[in-house]
């Protein structure tokens, strides 16, 4: 193992966490007898080249200073290599983080469990999903939560009150929406739904927990359909999410598979809270595509 360990910084993350939080953890890593290098970008794009020359140039490891935007882009740097990808979860969702059981908003515990687990060479395999060239770690979205995200980003409000404000509106214009859904290759179902999520992790939207089973080394997806609501009962149903109680509700199916195919009009996908793109897609369920410095 490399001694020299990349911090792949979002200084932005968490309203200026990430900046903040990059020493702290650093200092666990140097403490721990590890030299770190710092990668920053002046945009995704560049971010992202960055991270994968340190992957491809032997880095001991990438630790990604962010929220779950910076670990999607970090798990487009590591997936499919033998490079271990740790994370200081400092933003708004860390669900990533959250899912794997590692330190929320502490970023010194944070780098001295790293530190630790690459000392005794312990990082774990987990499975990812990958929808055309893009990998996710935690729950691909689509239908009434993804309409939501797709409002509220076009709000130029501050915050998660945006979102609170493009709920409420979803849910003055929502109607169920008709989609065609192909599990591990079966017969295509034609159904309408409120919402499809395709869960390799069990969270979204900052502790939702939309996913409550999912099991991020099983090499399956945990797929949670949401039928189709009235607004009156999705009223019902959603505050149930973050207790993860809302699988009992009739309406709610859950399915355990390794690929699906989506179609719908008028329905973009999101991936670890990031803009995938329009539906239809496949996404699949890649067993043991990266390893994790997570206990």
């Amino acid at each position: 193992m490399t001694s020299e360990i990349t911090l792949f910084v979002n200084p932005t993350a968490g309203s200026g966490r990430g900046a903040r939080a990059a020493q702290p953890a650093a200092s666990a890593l140097r403490d721990a007898g590890f030299s770190v290098r710092t990668v920053l970008g002046e945009d995704a794009d560049d971010a992202l080249r960055r991270a994968r020359e340190a992957v491809a140039g032997g880095t001991g490891a990438l630790i990604a200073v962010g929220g779950d935007g910076m670990m999607s882009l970090a798990l487009q740097a590591v997936a499919g290599t033998t490079t271990p990808l740790g994370a200081v979860a400092v933003g708004t969702g860390n669900d990533f983080a959250r899912a794997l059981g590692l330190p929320l908003r502490d970023p010194a515990a944070a780098g001295r469990l790293a530190a630790g687990i690459l000392k005794d060479g312990t990082a774990r395999a987990i499975d990812l999903g990958r929808a055309g060239e893009r990998w996710f770690g935690s729950v691909l979205a689509s239908g009434f939560d993804s309409r939501v995200n797709d409002r509220g980003n076009r709000m130029r409000l501050p915050g998660r009150f945006k979102y609170d404000l493009a709920i409420l509106a979803e849910l003055a214009a929502f109607r169920p929406i008709p989609y065609r859904v192909r599990l591990d290759g079966g017969p295509v179902a034609e159904i309408e739904a409120t919402l499809i999520a395709v869960g390799n992790g069990s969270t979204y939207g900052g502790g939702m927990r939309i996913c409550a089973g999912a099991v991020m080394d099983d090499g399956l997806f945990d797929v949670t359909v949401v039928g189709d609501c009235g607004r009156a009962t999705l009223l019902k149903v959603f505050p149930k999410v973050y207790r993860g109680t809302h699988l009992d509700h009739p309406k709610v199916t859950v399915h355990r598979v390794s690929s699906i195919e989506l179609a719908a009009a008028d329905v973009t996908a999101y991936a670890d809270g990031e803009p995938l793109g329009a539906l239809p897609l496949t996404a699949t369920c890649v067993p043991g595509a990266v390893r994790v410095l997570a206990p």
